[in-house]
């Protein structure tokens, strides 16, 4: 029987933290078809989380002090991991009851494997599905397919939401950046290079959002945009061409960070820094007019 380690990192999470754990130890084939290790590993709290964590019979870390972000956490839940396979939640994600025996079978193939999930907006209270679609139930990604997509930036390809992934063991030494404490693109595109992997295409898990989330933190942002900058260089030598491509992306994903918030000066700024296309064109007019009805009708960002 396989063993899955579950890293599980919370911050202030009492609110939604119960039901992420039961939602992990109540998956469907659990101690039938595989075992469930799961590591929770809490950024020094200051609200009901660590007494919650207490009520469940589960691998309870701490780290030493408050970091700032989950990295820290999912570091030493790395470290500490003991399964065959490995997956990364966030305190407030809701798996699908049948999210890890729908997932594992495919790792049989490949040493990553994905999923869609479903986005709930709690400001909106309205829900969204992303990931892919094929009449097979799954897609086959050959070797660094997926790391030029990532490292490119591009919103093709496998969906790789942090939460939907699940991995081997071998891949575990990949340990995420602790500069900022809270980006994981570096981590997403050295996983995936000179990997196979496999999108089983199916919403598994719940990934909940609202105004408050650290991807539309402003702070979060920032650190994202500069650490990425410096993080592509690493590939400029072995992968130039893609890294031109990236360096616009990442201007462009600014660019659409502040459009979504509304702060079209900076908006402009960046686009005009980003790939000159007719979607950017069409989205530099609209700082000026019409931003309202294309937030309202598009997925700007995220």
């Amino acid at each position: 029987m396989n063993k899955v380690s579950v890293i599980l990192t919370s911050y202030n999470g009492e609110k939604t933290i119960e039901k992420t754990i039961h939602s992990i130890l109540n998956q469907n084939g659990i101690n039938d078809k595989f075992s469930i290790e799961l590591i929770s590993i809490d950024d020094c709290s200051t609200d009901r989380t660590n007494e919650i964590l207490k009520e469940f019979d589960i691998i309870k870390l701490n780290t030493s002090k408050n970091s700032g972000g989950p990295n820290a956490g999912r570091n030493i839940g790395l470290k500490k991991a003991t399964g065959e396979f490995i997956c990364i939640a966030d305190q407030d994600d809701i798996w699908d009851p049948n999210k890890l025996i729908k997932l594992l079978p495919y790792l049989q193939k490949a040493p990553i494997v994905t999923s869609g999930y479903k986005l709930y907006d709690t400001s909106q209270k309205k829900e969204f599905i992303r990931g892919n679609n094929h009449e097979n139930g799954f897609i086959f990604y050959e070797k660094n397919e997926t790391f030029i997509k990532r490292l490119t930036k591009s919103i093709d390809g496998q969906s790789t939401y942090l939460g939907s992934i699940i991995f081997h063991k071998s891949l575990k030494g990949i340990l995420f950046e602790q500069e900022y404490g809270m980006v994981d693109f570096d981590w997403m595109v050295k996983l995936f290079h000179q990997q196979k992997s496999i999108e089983v295409c199916e919403p598994l898990y719940t990934r909940n959002v609202d105004g408050s989330n650290l991807s539309l933190n402003d702070s979060y942002r920032e650190k994202d945009f500069n650490f990425s900058l410096n993080f592509i260089q690493e590939y400029s030598l072995s992968y130039p061409n893609e890294v031109k491509i990236a360096h616009k992306k990442i201007h462009g994903s600014r660019a659409r960070y502040y459009y979504l918030i509304g702060n079209m000066k900076k908006a402009r700024y960046y686009f005009l820094k980003s790939s000159l296309n007719l979607k950017t064109i069409a989205y530099y007019l609209t700082t000026f007019v019409g931003s309202k009805y294309v937030k309202k009708k598009f997925n700007v960002f995220g």
